[in-house]
């Protein structure tokens, strides 16, 4: 890392700016694809002409450059933002638009009724597939293109009022559609065909998400008691909002002399429900010839009867 004088001192300049198009040109950077990045831009602006490499960038020096950057952009809206991912506590980093309504910015590429079905695959996340017994907070394929088709109370609405809601989308544009979340970096497609929100999209949306499923009964969208990020992993106390990362366990755990219990309840975590694809999993197990399932569990695990990856939804 160069010697320019205090880090904590730094000024935004043209290295930042650098920085800055990294983000634009693509959706989220790990800490292991900053580093080469950092390191050609320091090595640009040495005065000695020392050969930076990447192994000699810290996330400090990365934090140091997001802080700076930071501090340019905010007027805009912008920020860039940093989480763990929910699979394997890589640092992950994004350039997000801080606003309370980001969802609209998917308006300028896509039309009104493409959006709206992208709010009936979250509210099928987080409303549908998010209940008392099973969070599962995603959507398997077959049932997101299910969501092709407009609520009747919609359709009947546009057809007659004049600039009404939307319309259903075929098959073909919801598949389309679909991809273009993938490709866009908001929506993720596990092996089993589950759609989940993307580390980015949990950093962009978070207040949305917030805003729009929570309420002073029901808190839908919830956050590990560990690292304060949206959760995948439940207190087994069903009445407890305590959450926990399978991965976030172990720290939990350890600033707690290693009492194995939920830091909020104090319950024993045993046998906690898993959260996410694996929810859904145990869900159709546990239901399996009794007939008696909630309203979200015959969607939420339409053909999943094989353990899906192990990287998505953890178990206690």
């Amino acid at each position: 890392m160069s010697d320019n004088g205090d880090k904590n001192d730094q000024v935004y300049n043209n290295s930042h700016r650098a920085f800055l198009q990294s983000f634009l040109s693509r959706a989220t950077l790990t800490f292991e694809q900053a580093r080469p990045i950092v390191a050609a831009i320091e090595k640009a602006q040495a005065q000695d002409g020392r050969d930076i490499q990447s192994a000699d960038i810290t996330e400090q020096d990365v934090s140091t450059y997001i802080n700076v950057t930071n501090a340019a952009i905010s007027p805009f809206d912008l920020e860039i933002r940093d989480t763990l991912s929910q699979h394997d506590r890589t640092r992950i980093y994004a350039l997000v638009n801080v606003s309370s309504d980001s969802i609209t910015q998917l308006a300028t590429t896509h039309t009104p009724d493409e959006i709206a079905f992208v709010k009936r695959c979250l509210d099928a996340m987080f409303e549908t597939n998010n209940t008392y017994r099973s969070e599962v907070l995603a959507v398997r394929s077959t049932e997101a293109l299910r969501l092709a088709k407009a609520p009747a109370a919609q359709t009947q609405d546009a057809e007659g009022t004049q600039g009404a809601t939307s319309q259903s989308l075929t098959m073909m544009q919801a598949q389309r559609m679909l991809q273009a979340m993938v490709d866009e970096g908001w929506f993720e497609v596990s092996k089993k065909d589950f759609y989940t929100l993307t580390p980015r999209a949990l950093m962009e949306l978070r207040g949305w998400l917030v805003e729009t499923y929570n309420d002073d009964e029901d808190e839908r969208i919830k956050n590990c008691s560990a690292c304060k990020a949206i959760i995948t992993m439940r207190c087994p106390d069903l009445d407890c909002s305590g959450r926990l990362h399978h991965h976030c366990k172990r720290v939990a755990f350890r600033a707690q002399n290693n009492n194995e219990r939920c830091p909020v309840c104090k319950t024993d975590w045993e046998d906690a429900p898993p959260v996410g694809e694996k929810g859904a999993i145990q869900n159709r197990r546990s239901t399996n010839g009794t007939g008696a399932s909630r309203r979200s569990t015959t969607a939420q695990t339409d053909g999943a009867d094989d353990s899906p990856n192990d990287s998505t939804g953890d178990e206690g």
